[in-house]
């Protein structure tokens, strides 16, 4: 595959994360606790990804990378954990803009682990980025609703866990094939939510029917496909890149909110999607020529 085809795949992961926040929004209005609602999306999702495992290519793994690659999945599952109680105390718009900060913490993982210093086009393109974001969640127009500390804390703990899961996808199990390896992300992921908000509802048999069909779409789309997806393409993109990729969600919660819960959206918003869009394009345009560096810089360290 080429370059931008990984960049396209990390992209359409990113889209799946966006259409997340407004079915959390109809289960929560149809009554579903954050606990049912994270407990039925995780525990589906790891089912129907370890269905498809059974039947893809697999590896035979030691202990010890499966663990590593259980842990690895654990911010997969922190991530559900702490943006879902954000938004419990924080306006929707404000909520999206703290998870959204992954943009820069991702570059700057980067620069700490890889010890790879953003490029001036980069910092260009997060700066785009970033100033769309706050158009697009309307906080200049609307405010955003007010800000809590509780809120803040756990919106901002939900950029770290996703950018180290982004980061880790990029850089563990690489030889493992990726329905083994984001089977495996997803259940570890589905351990952290158990231990977390332990929710003990679901055992009752109305309570799981009643939120399966949204955390069967939950875990479709927030647990099944986003590892799949980051696990085929951020290899090939790397952290920096893939969190300019995946700031794709944004655009998505945007326009899904627009057409599923008819929640209105200004011009200003719409600039800010478009600016969005655009800082993820500027990210990008330079992206085959990154990796041949990068992998002409493999070859050198291996010869």
């Amino acid at each position: 595959m080429k370059t931008w085809q990984y960049a396209l795949i990390v992209f359409l992961g990113g889209c799946c994360y966006g259409a997340l926040s407004t079915f959390v929004k109809l289960a929560y209005s149809a009554g579903f606790t954050t606990a049912e609602v994270t407990g039925s999306q995780y525990l589906l999702g790891t089912i129907l990804i370890w269905m498809v495992a059974l039947f893809s290519k697999k590896k035979k793994l030691t202990l010890p990378k499966i663990g590593k690659l259980l842990i690895s999945g654990i911010p997969l599952g922190l991530t559900g954990v702490f943006y879902y109680q954000s938004l419990q105390t924080l306006h929707a718009s404000l909520a999206i803009i703290f998870l959204f900060q992954f943009v820069w913490i991702g570059s700057l993982f980067e620069w700490v682990f890889y010890k790879k210093a953003p490029t001036f086009g980069k910092i260009i393109s997060i700066g785009i980025l970033v100033i769309g974001s706050i158009l697009a969640a309307g906080i200049i127009t609307e405010g955003g609703g007010d800000i809590t500390w509780q809120g803040t804390v756990w919106g901002l703990l939900s950029a770290l866990t996703y950018t180290t899961f982004i980061f880790l996808s990029s850089t563990v199990g690489k030889d493992t094939p990726a329905v083994q390896k984001s089977a495996l992300f997803a259940t570890g992921g589905l351990i952290a939510v158990l231990v977390l908000v332990q929710p003990t509802e679901l055992l009752h048999l109305p309570v799981f029917m009643g939120v399966a069909p949204y955390g069967l779409y939950l875990g479709i789309l927030g647990v099944s496909l986003p590892p799949l997806l980051l696990s085929i393409g951020m290899p090939h993109i790397g952290p920096g890149l893939g969190t300019i990729l995946t700031a794709s969600e944004l655009p998505v919660a945007i326009i899904l909110s627009s057409l599923v819960l008819a929640e209105h959206v200004s011009t200003s918003q719409w600039i800010g999607v478009v600016l969005i869009l655009g800082g993820i394009v500027a990210g990008n345009v330079k992206l085959p020529k990154a990796k041949m560096k990068s992998v002409s810089l493999e070859r050198e360290s291996v010869s």
